[in-house]
């Protein structure tokens, strides 16, 4: 491992070419670029929210309608699938074999799916105990800022997905290397923007 390999921040591509090293970090420079973009919209949306968040009008309160163990397990849950695509990142790195990769990109899948499952299930619960998007402003933007995370976990599975059949149809290579770790900016940055909403929706609306 060269010493430009060992100040390189985070996890790299391992052992290939310096060329490879300073393509890769502009790749992902710009995916940065497209992160904070991202990450202004959910930050309007908790603007939102927070402003609507008194407009209950006459209806369901966050008191009345958040369940905080479901969504404190959803939470361990995304959590858990950020580390086991850490995981998938280190046997990248270090050459650990396509099987061993595929192994902890097919947990993380799992893991994804099982949030997924989880939230759907709480949103259909609040609609079935009146608590839908045209009830009142406060509920439309609770449904405008957590499903939209959602969409973005449903997207980083179909990636994963993706991502596993380019590493069974062409292996490491240098390109391949460059998507997982696109991907696993993208999937880190879900947890970060979920712990936001936990902690900023669920957390707090105990209290209202």
């Amino acid at each position: 491992m060269s010493a430009d390999e060992v100040k390189h921040p985070g996890i790299n591509l391992g052992d290939t070419r310096d060329l490879s090293h300073r393509d890769a970090e502009h790749d992902l420079f710009g995916f940065w670029i497209f992160l904070m973009s991202d990450a202004i919209i959910f930050a309007l949306l908790f603007a939102t929210y927070g402003v609507m968040l008194v407009g209950t009008a006459g209806g369901p309160t966050p008191a009345d309608t958040y369940k905080i163990l479901p969504a404190f397990i959803e939470t361990l849950v995304l959590l858990t699938s950020s580390f086991t695509f850490g995981m998938a990142s280190i046997a990248m790195k270090h050459d650990a074999g396509k099987v061993r990769l595929m192994r902890w990109l097919a947990v993380t899948l799992v893991l994804g799916l099982i949030f997924l499952a989880m939230e759907l299930k709480d949103f259909a619960t609040m609609i079935g105990d009146g608590a839908y998007p045209a009830r009142s402003g406060y509920l439309s933007s609770f449904f405008a800022l957590v499903p939209l995370h959602g969409l973005h976990v449903a997207a980083g599975c179909l990636w994963v997905v993706v991502m596993m059949v380019q590493v069974a149809f062409f292996g490491l290579d240098e390109r391949v290397k460059v998507n997982l770790l696109r991907l696993g900016l993208f999937w880190h940055f879900l947890d970060i923007v979920w712990i936001a909403i936990f902690s900023v929706v669920y957390l707090q609306g105990l209290i209202r």
